[in-house]
């Protein structure tokens, strides 16, 4: 019975472990913040030239002025911890960037407001998970993003349902 028990509490152990390994940190999430905000700010400008849609369009450019805003807020934060923004938009941003390259009209329309749903609802989660963190100057920035975050989702899913 001890034995067991003993096993269980190692494996229950080994589980927090690797959960905390796997969460970021503050300054991690700060630098993932940035990029995130300059890879919505690039695919808000792509759309711009290549939608077919007056709507597609005009939220592109809800993206462009809400994540340049947000680019910088977080710069702030940044500077406070002495975090160098990213040059780089993530390897995601980049591939989907690729993608809708390739595309125009309806077809840039349908693959940009499909990873537009998805991607925010994985920021939604991040920076929810973030803000309840704490109540420091990252837990804040998450905090005051999430609305934006969500109001974009909102838009997104709208336009999705239209297609």
């Amino acid at each position: 019975m001890s034995r067991t028990l003993l096993m269980l509490s190692a494996v229950a152990f080994a589980s927090t472990l690797s959960a905390s390994a796997l969460a970021k940190t503050e300054k991690e999430f700060v630098a993932d913040a940035i990029a995130g905000d300059s890879a919505e700010i690039a695919l808000g400008q792509l759309a711009q030239v290549k939608s077919g849609s007056g709507e597609v369009r005009a939220f592109a450019q809800v993206l462009i002025d809400d994540h340049t805003r947000n680019k910088r807020q977080a710069a702030t934060v940044a500077a406070k911890f002495r975090i160098e923004p990213p040059d780089e938009l993530p390897p995601e941003a980049r591939e989907e960037m690729s993608k809708l390259e390739g595309l125009s009209g309806a077809d840039f329309d349908k693959e940009f407001v499909r990873y537009m749903v998805a991607d925010h609802e994985k920021d939604i989660a991040e920076f929810r998970q973030e803000s309840a963190d704490g109540a420091g100057a990252v837990q804040q920035l998450a905090a005051q993003s999430l609305p934006t975050l969500e109001k974009h989702l909102e838009i997104a899913k709208s336009l999705e349902a239209g297609k």
